[in-house]
């Protein structure tokens, strides 16, 4: 995994998350400085919860915290996941649906119109918030 950065600068203002892509993982980028957050590729890592852990962390603490004034977009462009994957992607929905400005966040999800699954899989995790 090629972690970029990640967290807190030591003044409390969020940096950037960016994670590239890896062949069985998905490029992540949050930038907060841009308010623009986007999962991109393919996801069925082999240890789904060490690779997404400090993505839900980030996600977390940067939706709990001061800097969260503006409109935050979420984009997932996403070709295939697999079951784990989708578990992680919940647990991403709720932390978004329980976060303090969850009124300013909007979700896209992109998705190849010849591919019914992937429809699908947006339409479930949009309970999620």
């Amino acid at each position: 995994m090629n972690l970029i950065i990640q967290g807190f600068q030591t003044d409390g203002i969020m940096k950037t998350l960016h994670i590239l892509a890896g062949k069985d993982t998905p490029e992540i980028y949050f930038g907060s400085d841009i308010n623009m957050f986007h999962i991109e590729g393919i996801s069925y890592p082999a240890n789904p919860i060490g690779f997404y852990e400090p993505v839900l962390m980030w996600v977390h603490d940067f939706l709990h915290s001061e800097e969260l004034n503006s409109k935050i977009e979420f984009n997932f462009k996403l070709n295939y996941f697999n079951t784990a994957s989708m578990k992680i992607f919940v647990k991403l929905f709720r932390i978004i649906d329980n976060s303090p400005g969850k009124e300013l966040v909007s979700i896209n999800w992109f998705y190849d119109e010849e591919d019914p699954d992937m429809f699908e899989m947006g339409n479930r995790l949009k309970q999620f918030v």
